[in-house]
């Protein structure tokens, strides 16, 4: 097996991300079956390895690998080795001697997932580092979006509302959407958005007035774990609810929302707006199980339509 790393979406081209949802695509029968599972990965090994807390992410993997009939195994922080001060480095090359083909990785550190990937023969299939990438998230919603609106996401307007200076889904969302040719605006206090982030080809507002010219709102929580003790980045709560709070006096009629979870209600969305008929939350939970599907399979068998065994 070649080994192919998905650490970031710039390890993509537009031809590869459209393999990657065609295949997503082809995937989707197998969910509705009686019996949900196909020979594709029959022994293949995954490993998937989370520092951090997960649900949809993890539990989407681990099911994703089970469908495609992969030996798994599950790890986290808790319960393994690095609780008794194991590095990083000498977990990956344990787990690298039982000759996992891939390794997916979520670590709160920026740059966790490169270091593994230079230790390791398996590929490295990035869950999230810190607040530097989510590709796999990308993928989904892109998947997402394709399912809801047709094959071609050229010209849509998409607003990444919230905490865009600590999210790593902004980040891996930025550059998925603008490769598919979407139009991307960051709105959100200047305390959260990052400085310079209008090099990245996105538009910068500071106020929800524009919000019903928008195609899609794609709302983000306040990442209030990666803020440092003591900073300042809002003042309360309450206060953030009132004014960047996305509710239906917000929206206009058929405007959809979406949102990678979990959601804290009351304050980024209200529970009216995140029940509501017109959000695709639970059609980006649904996405993510076809979509790592797909690229379990893909960063195994080569982004080629001739490569590798059957889907089903």
């Amino acid at each position: 097996m070649t080994k192919r790393d998905l650490l970031s979406m710039e390890d993509l081209t537009r031809s590869d991300v459209e393999l990657i949802l065609d295949t997503a695509e082809s995937f989707l029968p197998i969910m509705h079956r009686d019996i949900k599972k196909v020979p594709t990965l029959r022994g293949r090994t995954i490993v998937n390895f989370f520092y951090e807390a997960s649900t949809r992410t993890s539990t989407s993997f681990d099911l994703a690998a089970k469908r495609l009939s992969a030996d798994t195994i599950a790890l986290k922080k808790s319960g393994s080795s690095v609780e008794k001060g194991e590095s990083l480095k000498d977990t990956v090359l344990t787990l690298t001697a039982y000759s996992p083909d891939i390794i997916v990785i979520r670590h709160p550190s920026v740059g966790a997932c490169r270091l593994v990937a230079r230790q390791t023969t398996a590929s490295v299939i990035n869950a999230g580092d810190g607040k530097y990438q989510h590709p796999t998230q990308c993928l989904l919603d892109l998947f997402t979006l394709r399912q809801t609106f047709g094959r071609s996401l050229e010209g849509m307007r998409i607003a990444l509302v919230g905490d865009i200076m600590h999210s790593r889904v902004a980040r891996s969302n930025i550059q998925g959407f603008q490769m598919m040719g979407m139009q991307v605006t960051v709105i959100g206090p200047p305390t959260l958005i990052p400085r310079g982030i209008e090099s990245l080809g996105v538009r910068v507002e500071h106020d929800l007035s524009t919000l019903a010219s928008h195609d899609v709102i794609y709302v983000l929580r306040l990442q209030r774990e990666r803020m440092a003790e003591g900073a300042n980045f809002v003042s309360t709560l309450r206060e953030y609810a009132a004014v960047w709070g996305i509710g239906k006096n917000r929206l206009r009629r058929g405007q959809k929302v979406m949102h990678p979870g979990p959601i804290n209600r009351g304050v980024e969305l209200t529970a009216q707006v995140a029940d509501d008929p017109d959000t695709l939350i639970l059609q980006q939970v649904e996405s993510g199980l076809a979509t790592r599907m797909a690229i379990l399979y893909r960063t195994i068998v080569g982004y080629s339509d001739a490569a590798g065994e059957e889907t089903s």
